[in-house]
């Protein structure tokens, strides 16, 4: 960094990645990493959907963290927000289940309504 310009746009892209109300294009994928979630598995699921993104090369794919979701006895938790921030939750996620969103879901556009909430 040589000048204030410089920083200037360094803050304007840390801005964009941290603003996650604003226009984004892509999918958003966020699963509940409080201790419940935790305790019930969520770091392999989220290690399978990073893994999955990396080897499809899926670049419109952003995956986050958060921490309780509020459902605890349906954890692992996925939520999986489109352009238009519509979401779909996913719960009692595995790892193979997690690698399942990304092909149907997030590669071919099919909710796999099996792994949803079912009322």
């Amino acid at each position: 960094m040589k000048s204030l310009a410089d920083l200037a746009k360094l803050r304007e892209e840390a801005l964009k990645k941290v603003n996650i109300r604003g226009e984004r294009k892509g999918k958003r994928i966020v699963v509940g990493m409080a201790t419940c979630g935790i305790a019930a598995g969520a770091r392999p699921v989220l290690n399978a959907l990073v893994e999955e993104i990396s080897k499809r090369n899926l670049q419109d794919v952003e995956v986050a963290q958060t921490g309780c979701i509020g459902v605890c006895k349906l954890e692992p938790i996925v939520e999986v927000y489109d352009e238009n921030n519509e979401k779909v939750t996913y719960v009692e996620m595995t790892p193979e289940k997690a690698q399942k969103v990304i092909v149907d879901h997030i590669v071919n556009g099919q909710i796999v309504a099996e792994y949803t909430i079912q009322e």
